[in-house]
């Protein structure tokens, strides 16, 4: 799987959508919401119960992968041109 990953990682939209792949399926199999994590060891104790869980752990690496793809290609990785990007590429009019 070919993918620029320094420049994903310059790109702080690639970060808030790892931490809803992450977060979001954890809380919905819980039945948590936000209001839950209000400690630093509810957070640790609901992150050991998922890990510790099959199925949370598929969900997880699903939605992970589903952030990572490019849809605008085949397959799971970058176009040609995306991998030759030294930063994020600007939308257009910019």
């Amino acid at each position: 799987m070919k993918v620029n990953w320094k420049v994903r990682a310059k790109n702080p939209v690639f970060w808030a959508q790892i931490a809803a792949a992450v977060l979001l399926p954890i809380l919905a199999y819980f039945g948590l919401q936000w209001q839950d994590m209000t400690t630093w060891a509810a957070i640790g104790e609901v992150l050991v119960r998922a890990v510790s869980n099959p199925v949370v752990v598929v969900a997880v690496l699903v939605s992970v992968v589903n952030a990572v793809n490019d849809p605008t290609t085949a397959g799971l990785q970058d176009s040609t041109r995306a991998l030759t990007y030294e930063k994020p590429y600007p939308k257009e009019g910019k």
